[in-house]
């Protein structure tokens, strides 16, 4: 017989660097979860990501054992690693922080890919480009004429 689902609770947490104190401590504990299990497994599947903000969706059940599913990176934070800036621009459409490639946005669409409701990677890549639009990143498109850069412009060069 299944167990019976009590909660799903749903937070991002520092991939690697997981700790009691809150969003965690405080969203595990008033569920009577044991916060000291989680923290290390969630490290441990982690530990990789090196502080990167990782959504977390943790399924408790009424016997207080749980099981919990890691999604990818934000796309925000994936798109500011990438630029290497530490954050996006108060006024994107006038004010541009820093530049990503095409390559690197289809990189980043490839790893959001099962996290995102896009039936294709040009879709996803579409998604990524408007993500970065609104953080004030411009995405570099190559063109005929060499590289040219993808604004607010909605046909961005894609076939």
């Amino acid at each position: 017989m299944a167990k019976k689902v009590a909660i799903q609770i749903k937070f991002q947490a520092p991939g690697g660097q997981a700790t009691p104190a809150p969003p965690i401590g405080p969203a595990l504990g008033q569920h009577n979860v044991n916060i000291g299990q989680f923290v290390s497994q969630f490290n441990e599947k982690t530990k990789d990501l090196n502080g990167m903000p990782v959504p977390v969706v943790i399924t408790v059940y009424e016997d207080r054992t749980f099981t919990f599913v890691i999604k990818s990176p934000p796309a925000a934070a994936l798109l500011k690693e990438a630029a290497q800036v530490a954050k996006g621009s108060g006024v994107p459409n006038k004010e541009k922080v820093g530049t990503v490639t095409a390559e690197q946005v289809q990189q980043i669409a490839q790893r959001k890919m099962q996290d995102l409701n896009a039936s294709d990677l040009k879709n996803a890549c579409r998604i990524i480009e408007g993500t970065a639009r609104s953080m004030g990143i411009v995405v570099e498109i190559e063109g005929a004429g060499g590289a040219q850069a993808s604004s607010a412009a909605p046909e961005n060069g894609r076939q």
